[in-house]
């Protein structure tokens, strides 16, 4: 799906947010109340976003009593939760998540957590609400944003977003890590022109891909030249045909032309 200028930059913009707001946990407090709140009272919540929220005040914890090494898995839950939000994560992927999401909230807990929680006081709020997150049950989630992290690092936002679109489970987004580890920055484009099979293949395989698919490329481009030289020659080769009928005729009408003048004697 191709984004228009002003919808790519509508999306990075409100993704600055998202992931400014996760750093300094409010918005995993704002996600975690708001959904909460409807899970209390019976309306429909999205547990997606709840477990999102709830591995993102497990994981932001560790990013700064780690000094930054969980930052990976942090920017990559905003940037699940982004897409998310914005419609942009694959069906696939987002149905493993919300299975996944599913038992990381205790509810009597959270409840009572949610009784004294407030964004206007993160770090009181961050104490009761991590005592409602189930730790062993966030593992696979912060794995699974790990990667889409790393993937964010080595191929830009835009990359990270494209294989969260495509992903239909935690084993495509490590592929892309390693896929992302090394093309870089050319992750979102290969991304655009293979689809999923970039996400399929190993590394060795993709590579031999790209070789075949290049190689093919330069086949087609020497049968395009070979076809273009014919269709020159050939073409050389009937005016030159022609050029010499039109001789031929010319002498022809010459001769003619004398043999029937009268003779002046």
């Amino acid at each position: 799906m191709a984004l228009s200028p002003a919808r790519a930059g509508g999306d990075l913009a409100a993704l600055s947010g998202t992931v400014a707001g996760d750093l300094f946990v409010f918005g995993d407090i704002r996600d975690l109340l708001r959904e909460g709140s409807r899970l209390a009272s019976g309306e429909k919540a999205d547990r997606l976003l709840l477990g999102l929220a709830a591995a993102g005040i497990a994981v932001t914890a560790a990013t700064y009593v780690s000094v930054g090494t969980a930052a990976p898995a942090r920017a990559g839950l905003s940037l699940v939760k982004d897409a998310r939000k914005a419609g942009r994560l694959g069906a696939g992927l987002a149905g493993w998540a919300g299975r996944s999401a599913i038992d990381v909230v205790d509810g009597p807990m959270l409840r009572g957590a949610m009784a004294d929680a407030s964004v206007m006081r993160p770090a009181a709020s961050l104490a009761a609400l991590r005592g409602a997150v189930r730790a062993d049950k966030v593992a696979a989630l912060i794995r699974a944003a790990k990667d889409a992290g790393r993937i964010g690092e080595k191929a830009g936002t835009r990359g990270a977003l494209e294989t969260l679109r495509l992903a239909d489970e935690p084993a495509d987004l490590a592929r892309a890590a390693r896929l992302a580890e090394g093309k870089g920055t050319q992750t979102r484009a290969l991304l655009k022109l293979f689809g999923r099979g970039a996400l399929v293949l190993a590394a060795g395989a993709f590579d031999l891909a790209v070789w075949l698919f290049g190689a093919a490329f330069a086949l087609l481009g020497l049968l395009a030249s070979i076809k273009a030289t014919t269709e020159r020659l050939t073409e050389a080769l009937l005016r030159r045909a022609k050029l010499r009928r039109a001789r031929r005729a010319a002498v022809r009408q010459a001769r003619s032309g004398l043999a029937a003048a009268p003779v002046i004697g």
